[in-house]
């Protein structure tokens, strides 16, 4: 903007970098014989452009047989000895932390403190059954229960209001809802353990999304030394990048997320609200494991 203009493409791919490499930004500008302020400008203005894509590209479908076919592939993802799969499941839903390096957070600091002690963004990601993102929740601390999150997000209230017909799929972290299902915490029959192992093989596609995501943008592993506006859009813009690559056949290996896998053990522990377990819920979870096994 000064008369020695840094061509569009060349910006992209210095942000690209960044993403996958995670590096300081001073190693990039040296890499690119540029300053670091510039650097910092660049990266904030292309993922400012790629965040505004998300819900273009990350979003659930509306098309009837594109919800038909992911239910279906749901339904494979079940299959066991038992060759029976959850019926009308849109999502798998869970949470993973993001860290957050040497930021400014003023007064607030605490409240981004995880509990294994460092800092980060709580990310609620639901994932469908090809690891691509239909719904993300990037900027809570990292303090914050998965359950909280979800009870304040724009999908909860879609499926609360019946936008949303189908159900998801989580962890012993959240709460068992007509919409939501999760495992039985003390399954006392043999139907009720089998349909703990479906509902587990349904929800890890989740936590290899996770694993995935982290390999293709290992900033997101390694941590975000930026302002805490940034690190959110970074997010954003990272679930966008990695839902074009599947669109373009770009796949990677999965590999499980640590981080998520130790989130559930960890969580059972943590949710025992009386105001999360309406009835509706269990009377829900009840019928499919009827259905299932009648």
């Amino acid at each position: 903007m000064r008369g020695l203009p840094i061509d569009p493409v060349i910006q992209l791919l210095i942000c690209l970098r960044f993403y996958a490499t995670g590096n300081f930004q001073t190693v990039n500008g040296d890499l690119m014989i540029l300053p670091q302020p510039t650097i910092s400008r660049i990266v904030f203005r292309v993922t400012v452009v790629l965040a505004t894509y998300l819900n273009t590209y990350v979003k659930f479908t509306t098309n009837q047989e594109a919800i038909q076919e992911n239910r279906r592939l749901f339904r494979e993802l079940g299959y066991g000895q038992g060759a029976i799969g959850l019926p009308h499941i849109d999502g798998a839903i869970d949470c993973t932390h993001v860290r957050l390096v040497g930021n400014n957070f003023g007064g607030l600091a605490e409240t981004y403190r995880n509990r294994k002690g460092y800092f980060s963004l709580n990310v609620q990601a639901i994932v469908g059954p090809r690891m691509e993102f239909l719904d993300l929740v990037p900027e809570w601390p990292g303090s914050q229960h998965d359950s909280r999150i979800f009870q304040n997000s724009r999908v909860f209230m879609r499926y609360q209001q019946h936008e949303l017909t189908g159900m998801l799929v989580g962890d012993a972290g959240y709460p068992c809802l007509p919409f939501l299902l999760t495992p039985f915490r003390n399954p006392q029959t043999e139907e009720e353990q089998r349909y703990n192992q479906i509902q587990s093989r349904t929800r890890m596609v989740v936590e290899r999304t996770f694993g995935v995501w982290k390999r293709r943008f290992p900033c997101l592993a390694r941590g975000l030394s930026l302002k805490l506006i940034t690190c959110t859009a970074v997010v954003s813009a990272c679930a966008v990048l990695h839902n074009l690559s599947l669109q373009f056949k770009d796949i990677l290996p999965e590999e499980p997320d640590d981080d998520a896998i130790e989130n559930e053990n960890v969580e059972e522990l943590h949710h025992n609200d009386p105001h999360w377990q309406p009835a509706d819920g269990f009377i829900v979870r009840q019928n499919v494991v009827r259905d299932l096994f009648q």
